[in-house]
C-alpha cells in the first residue's frame, strides 16, 4: 500500500511540475532578459546588440539588459550563456566566432557551440573593407593583394585579436595570397583602426562600419568590401567579387542562441519577437548607419541559424588549422 502511495505521489509531483514548467513558458518572459554580448562595449556587435535591445523591450514587454563578459575571443561570455540555466532568461549574442573559436581553441574551450548552444536566429550582417592609407601605392584589389604578396613579412596587416572578424579576414587575405604576412593583434578595432591611420601597420580588414567615416573623409583607401552588395555609404567600393577576388567574400554575422535544452516554445517566443523587431524603422536605419543588414527571422530562423553555423564551421576550420595562427 505504501509502494502504491507513493508512486501515486510521485506521478502527481511529475504532472505538476510539468504544468509548473508549461505555465511559466507560456508566461514568458516575465521579468528581464539578459543579453550576454561576448566583447567590451562600444564595438559593433555591443552597438548593434544595444539598438536591437531596445526594440526587443517594446515587443516583448521586458527589460532587455545587456551585459558585457569579454575575453578569450568571446568565449568566455559564450561559456557562461552554455552553462546558463535554459529558461530564456540568459541568452547570448555572438558574431562568426561561434563558428570559429574550436578551431581556434583546439579543443581548449570549456563548451561546444554546436551541443551546448540553442540556436534562435540570424541577427544581421555586414561585410568587411580592406583599407590602407592614402598614400598606399596600390589602386585596386588585386594590386593590393600583389603588394602584400611581394612584401612577405614586411607587410604589417593589423587586426582585432585573436578571433575577431578582422582576425578572420586576415587569415583569409593569406590564404589568398599565399604568402604570410606580418599580422600585430590590438585589443578591439579601434586600437587598430588607430594604428593604421598613424601608420603603424600597412593596412587592416575591419568591419566595414569601423572604416566608412575615414574612407569618406579621405583618410583612407578602401580596396574593396567582402559582401555581395556594394555599401551605400561607400558605394564607389566595389565588392571582393566585382574586383575579381569573389573568394575573399564574407560577412561578419550576429546571431542569437539560448543554452541547450531550452524549450521550444522559448525559442518560438524569441523568434516571433526578433522578426517584429528587425522590421522596427529604428532598427533598420540605425543598422544601416552601422554598415549591417538585419535578417528576417522567420518561422524556421532556428533551423536555418543551425545549418548556417554549420556551413560556416565546415568553412573555417581547415581555414584557421592551415594559417597556423592559434589562440595561446
Amino acid at each position: 500500500m505504501t509502494q502504491t502511495r507513493n508512486r501515486i505521489i510521485l506521478t502527481a509531483l511529475a504532472v505538476f511540475g510539468l504544468c509548473s514548467a508549461a505555465l511559466a513558458q507560456d508566461k514568458y518572459p516575465s521579468r528581464p532578459i539578459t543579453v550576454v554580448v561576448p566583447f567590451a562595449a562600444g564595438g559593433p556587435l555591443d552597438v548593434s546588440t544595444r539598438v536591437l535591445g531596445v526594440a526587443l523591450t517594446n515587443t516583448l514587454g521586458q527589460p532587455i539588459i545587456i551585459e558585457n563578459a569579454s575575453g578569450a575571443g568571446g568565449s568566455i561570455g559564450a561559456g557562461r550563456v552554455a552553462r546558463s540555466t535554459p529558461d530564456g532568461y540568459t541568452l547570448l549574442m555572438y558574431h562568426i566566432g561561434t563558428a570559429t573559436t574550436p578551431a581556434l581553441y583546439r579543443g581548449k574551450l570549456s563548451y561546444d557551440p554546436i551541443k551546448d548552444l540553442t540556436p534562435v536566429a540570424l541577427v544581421n550582417d555586414g561585410p568587411m573593407a580592406f583599407v590602407a592609407k592614402p598614400n598606399a601605392p596600390p589602386t585596386n584589389l588585386k594590386e593590393f593583394l600583389a603588394y602584400a604578396r611581394s612584401q612577405g613579412s614586411k607587410f604589417n596587416l593589423g587586426h582585432a585579436g585573436i578571433g575577431a572578424a578582422s582576425h578572420l579576414c586576415s587569415v583569409l587575405f593569406q590564404k589568398e595570397i599565399g604568402t604570410q604576412v606580418t599580422t600585430i593583434p590590438y585589443r578591439g578595432t579601434g586600437p587598430a583602426m588607430a594604428a593604421l591611420l598613424s601608420g603603424e601597420i600597412d593596412a587592416i580588414c575591419d568591419v566595414a562600419s569601423n572604416a566608412t567615416g575615414q574612407i569618406r573623409a579621405g583618410a583612407l583607401k578602401a580596396y574593396a568590401v567582402t559582401g555581395t552588395q556594394r555599401l551605400p555609404a561607400i558605394p564607389d567600393t566595389p565588392t571582393v567579387a566585382e574586383a575579381g577576388v569573389p573568394t575573399l567574400a564574407m560577412t561578419n554575422w550576429n546571431a542569437m542562441f539560448a543554452p541547450k535544452n531550452t524549450p521550444a516554445p522559448i525559442v518560438e517566443r524569441l523568434v516571433a519577437a526578433l522578426s517584429v523587431a528587425l522590421k522596427d524603422p529604428t532598427v533598420v536605419q540605425r543598422f544601416a548607419e552601422l554598415g549591417t543588414m538585419p535578417i528576417d527571422a522567420t518561422p524556421k530562423a532556428a533551423e536555418v541559424l543551425k545549418a548556417h553555423l554549420a556551413a560556416e564551421t565546415a568553412r573555417w576550420t581547415p581555414i584557421i588549422e592551415q594559417s597556423g595562427q592559434f589562440a595561446e
